[in-house]
């Protein structure tokens, strides 16, 4: 049974960084497709940045590139989401997800992901 516990969320000035966590139990992470995910008040959840199964590049939301970065420590089965120049607009409750496979086509679908941590609130001011 995968599980997902996510930390590191809090408040911050617009301006300012912020890293994600999100450790991974019950299977390995090279064989996940692993992503990030977002929801603001009144919003949809979208997809904010992932890497496939196997590794390659990550992918990112257009309204992160430049800002977020994704990575991950093997060793410690851990997802990290690196948030750089948050922006007011970045306020949301953060989720980490994983599931056996995704593409460019599918990254982004939060439907598609069968494991969630329990999310994480990130306010920017």
């Amino acid at each position: 049974h995968v599980q997902l516990v996510e930390s590191g969320g809090g408040s911050v000035q617009a301006g300012g960084p912020l890293r994600l966590s999100c450790a991974v139990s019950g299977y390995g992470l090279s064989y996940l497709c692993k992503g990030w995910f977002r929801q603001g008040l009144g919003n949809e959840r979208e997809g904010v940045a992932s890497i496939y199964a196997g590794g390659g590049s990550p992918v990112y939301a257009d309204s992160v590139k430049g800002r977020f970065t994704i990575s991950l420590d093997h060793a410690k089965k851990t997802l990290y989401l690196q948030m750089n120049s948050l922006k007011p607009e970045d306020t949301a409750m953060y989720y980490c997800a994983v599931c056996w496979r995704c593409n460019d086509g599918t990254w982004r679908l939060p439907g598609g992901f069968r494991y969630w941590g329990q999310g994480t609130q990130v306010t920017v001011s």
